[in-house]
């Protein structure tokens, strides 16, 4: 594929010229970036190589303070979500309620020694 001939584009060989001048400096710039000099301010660095700054008791109490009442919360929700679910209708109580009488009765009745005497 070939470029069409414009006059407003630079051509291939200006930017080569360019590139080549600047390598330069980028080698320079990789090679003085690796141990960064203490007089010179450090610019953007990633969060996991940036020193660590000590917080105050105040600030960590603050932040226990404020995750303390996210857990608290998440809590409360998860309680409510359990306790949400529709309500059964009064006839399945009801016969859930019988089942469970009859079954403590039956219940005693084979625990006992009734029969043994």
């Amino acid at each position: 594929m070939t470029t069409p001939e414009n006059p407003e584009l630079p051509g291939l060989e200006d930017a080569l010229a360019r590139a080549r001048a600047a390598s330069g400096k980028m080698a320079a710039a990789l090679i003085g970036g690796q141990q960064p000099e203490t007089e010179e301010p450090v610019g953007w660095q990633p969060i996991w190589k940036r020193p660590r700054t000590p917080k105050s008791k105040a600030d960590k109490k603050k932040e226990l303070r404020k995750q303390r009442r996210r857990l608290q919360d998440a809590a409360k929700r998860r309680l409510a979500a359990g306790n949400s679910r529709r309500p059964r209708s009064r006839q399945s109580r009801i016969g859930n309620a019988a089942a469970r009488r009859d079954a403590r009765a039956l219940s005693r009745v084979r625990h006992s020694n009734v029969w043994l005497r």
